[in-house]
């Protein structure tokens, strides 16, 4: 594995993962998330200011991922990994939130449900 720094300063390779601390934190700062689950689960509950892209639109929707930092999350932390390693191949800085929306709603920390 190549662990030389890439033109983002991250290790080629190694992909960011925060907790949801760490989120929240970068959520206060106007860090940008996206939401890789389903339409039913994002109807169900989400984090505040979460955007929603399946995991199924993210081929179609690289551009929508900035090369700033963007936070993806899912239910756990498995399909927004994937769509981070599949993200990162394509040059776009992206920090996958490890517990994803579960992790979240046990924290304690407020949501938003149903449509927008």
């Amino acid at each position: 594995m190549n662990t030389e720094p890439d033109d983002r300063g991250n290790s080629a390779g190694i992909l960011e993962e925060v907790d949801v601390a760490t989120l929240a934190a970068a959520l206060a700062e106007g860090a940008v998330l996206i939401d890789v689950r389903e339409p039913d689960e994002w109807l169900e509950a989400r984090i505040p200011g979460a955007v929603s892209i399946s995991l199924g639109q993210v081929p179609d929707r690289v551009a929508d991922f900035s090369t700033r930092p963007t936070y993806v999350v899912c239910r756990s932390g498995g399909r927004s990994m994937r769509a981070c390693e599949f993200l990162a191949a394509r040059g776009a800085h992206v920090v996958n939130v490890a517990g994803g929306t579960l992790a979240w709603l046990e924290s304690g920390r407020p949501h938003d449900s149903g449509p927008t």
